[in-house]
């Protein structure tokens, strides 16, 4: 393991892009501190997003692992040109030369994944750690701990999201065309639910339905790994239920999604391997 990182870091060392697009990543993760920042007046009416209670424990986890995993786009544009400087520079055949096997080099390209979703995943939380000893109400132990699964749901979430990219970068060879083909993949799956909710628009409990379908989808379960932060705030219940509506959604992290997600992560690096191991270099 030790020896394909070392080959990986090698790579990345010199790939300018790849530096500039992770810096920038990392640079934006930190800038969710400046949401502190927001603040201004309208008449009586003050907004601070800080005072909002978005940066408590244990609601931050929540929130912040939310918004990062929204930034997740610039890491697979370093992953998809790994894989397209591999085939441009023909580092590939040269490693196979070498004497890396094909097996090898798709696990170091797996490794590299699971590294930069660790990375990731350990930035955000000392980003959110010191975020909530600066601005959270509350700061016993206890609950500081609680709702840390969802750091688990963002590193799943990144560790599946660049496995599919990195399959299709070994399927297309071409970074931009890899990440049109995910781009048309997540239109396909909207198109689908669509269609679905038109199919059984007439049936009882539609969304249920049409969820318990698309849920096994990549992108969908994805997506439902971390649900969306903001309807859980005191402020924007509040207001709800001036209006009279309720909110009676579930926000946990679900085993069964996380099941979902780690079985395409699998299947996404075994296709790469098949697909590799089929192609003539």
């Amino acid at each position: 393991m030790l020896r394909l990182l070392t080959i990986e870091f090698h790579k990345l060392k010199y790939n300018r892009a790849s530096k500039v697009l992770s810096l920038i990543y990392f640079g934006l993760l930190a800038a969710i501190a400046l949401i502190a920042a927001i603040k201004f007046d309208i008449g009586p009416i003050k907004f601070h997003l800080a005072e909002m209670g978005i940066f408590n424990f244990p609601y931050i986890w929540h929130f912040n692992t939310y918004v990062a995993a929204i930034l997740k786009f610039f890491l697979l544009l370093v992953i998809v040109s790994m894989m397209a400087n591999e085939y441009s520079y023909k580092t590939l055949k040269q490693n196979l030369i070498d004497g890396l096997s094909k097996k090898e080099f798709i696990l170091s390209k797996f490794y590299i994944v699971i590294i930069f979703a660790l990375i990731s995943t350990i930035f955000v939380f000392v980003v959110s750690l010191i975020l909530g000893f600066i601005y959270s109400d509350y700061t016993e132990f206890a609950i500081i701990t609680s709702g840390l699964e969802y750091l688990v749901a963002f590193f799943i979430k990144l560790v599946g999201f660049f496995s599919m990219g990195l399959f299709f970068g070994i399927l297309v060879k071409r970074s931009a065309f890899a990440v049109g083909a995910m781009v048309v993949w997540f239109i396909a799956e909207s198109i689908f639910k669509g269609y679905l909710f038109w199919a059984l628009k007439s049936a009882e409990n539609t969304s249920e339905k049409v969820d318990s379908i698309v849920q096994f989808l990549p992108f969908e379960a994805m997506s439902n790994l971390i649900k969306e932060p903001f309807s859980r705030l005191g402020a924007v219940r509040s207001v709800a239920s001036q209006i009279g509506e309720t909110f009676t959604k579930s926000y946990s992290v679900d085993f069964s999604t996380i099941t979902i997600v780690l079985v395409w992560t699998f299947i996404f690096i075994y296709l790469s391997f098949i697909l590799l191991k089929k192609r003539d270099l």
